[in-house]
């Protein structure tokens, strides 16, 4: 994949982009390897490759520019706006609405944040697209001046993008390097986002987390799910369990389901989707994954799913999990260096099973789903 923005030195966000895809594939497989080889014998699994373009269901966008000519894209070191509307790795879906939305931010008078002066209102547009081309928009900004004007422009911004299914703004009233506030408001009448992969209905609420490649995160859960049906549990936990991806995808009849997430909003997603889906076996809880697991009052699972952030599950929880009576651990991490740290914590288990899933083409970022057992 070539990148005109990249060739002109404007974002080196995509630190593999140009180089052929098959390499950077092979390279990421074979970094997981090196990595995790002492952890085995492990069976590899032949690596799942995404689309080199277009594979990005979000797009982050910072706003810069002026009120009547916004840009939409990063900014450059001066604070400057760089626009991006046009980047080859977010999904076309996203790409073809973004003038709409940059004009709608003209129409309702926000003027883009001025980094460098801290001034302005429009920080952030973030959009996130659904399988079935739903969209979700969120506008970050930094007063509540602002969602009035978002409010009393919205049949306009829905005439324009009648793909958008969800719109809100988000408080983001400090001048902070992060990406979005603690305060969300939903303007539409619908909450959620579905994201339907195969049988399975996820549904995303504004501030939750799902993966970034939708092809790539249905291989994901598909490949949990496969082996979870092979180690037959009776009652499996889902730790840091987001919107209940894995949960869900692993829920059979007779099978004990349950999902642990620190974030409430996550959780009432996940907890809507089971309802829908009638999984009475399947419940979510809000608590932190560290502290479900070792509570004496209650029988520990067979089996365990974990996909923690880049920090990995950390020597707490890794303890707790080497200790208990836990027979089968699936470990999905997007950070093969901290996983690596969390499998030397684990030395009652072995890696026998792994897969690289290419979450992130033209960079060097991965998914990496291992498959532990005891020994």
């Amino acid at each position: 994949m070539q990148c005109s923005y990249f060739d002109a030195g404007l974002c080196r966000s995509c630190t593999r982009m140009g180089e052929p895809y098959g390499a950077q594939l092979a390279a990421k497989d074979a970094r997981c390897r090196e990595l995790l080889h002492e952890f085995g014998p492990a069976e590899w699994l032949p690596p799942v490759a995404s689309a080199e373009a277009g594979y990005r269901n979000k797009a982050k966008m910072v706003v810069g520019g002026t009120v009547d000519r916004p840009t939409l894209g990063i900014l450059d070191g001066r604070g400057q706006g760089v626009d991006l509307r046009h980047c080859g790795i977010v999904a076309p879906g996203i790409r073809a609405v973004l003038p709409a939305l940059a004009e709608f931010l003209s129409r309702a008078g926000l003027e883009p944040y001025d980094v460098p002066n801290r001034r302005g209102e429009a920080k952030h547009v973030l959009v996130t697209e659904a399988p079935d081309g739903e969209l979700m928009v969120r506008f970050v900004v930094r007063t509540d001046a602002s969602i009035e004007r978002i409010r009393s422009h919205l049949p306009a911004l829905l005439h324009a993008v009648p793909r958008a299914a969800v719109v809100s703004v988000n408080l983001l009233p400090e001048h902070k390097a992060v990406l979005e506030g603690a305060r969300e408001v939903v303007l539409t009448e619908r909450q959620t986002l579905t994201m339907r992969l195969g049988d399975v209905a996820l549904h995303l609420r504004p501030q939750s987390f799902f993966q970034t490649n939708t092809a790539v995160a249905a291989a994901l859960y598909d490949q949990a799910r496969e082996w979870v049906a092979a180690a037959a549990p009776s009652s499996v936990w889902d730790l840091y369990c987001g919107v209940g991806g894995f949960a869900l995808h692993v829920a059979a009849p007779g099978r004990r389901v349950l999902g642990v997430e620190t974030s409430a909003d996550a959780v009432v997603s996940a907890r809507l989707s089971a309802a829908e889906a009638g999984l009475a076996g399947v419940k979510f809880e809000v608590g932190d994954a560290t502290a479900a697991l070792g509570d004496s009052a209650v029988p520990d699972p067979e089996l365990v799913i974990v996909n923690p952030p880049r920090r990995g599950i950390g020597a707490e929880l890794a303890a707790r999990l080497d200790a208990s009576a836990t027979r089968t651990l699936i470990y999905s991490s997007c950070n093969p260096v901290s996983l690596a740290r969390d499998l030397a914590a684990l030395p009652s288990f072995r890696v026998r099973r792994a897969r690289v899933l290419d979450m992130f083409p033209q960079t060097d970022h991965l998914e990496v789903i291992t498959l532990l057992e005891r020994r």
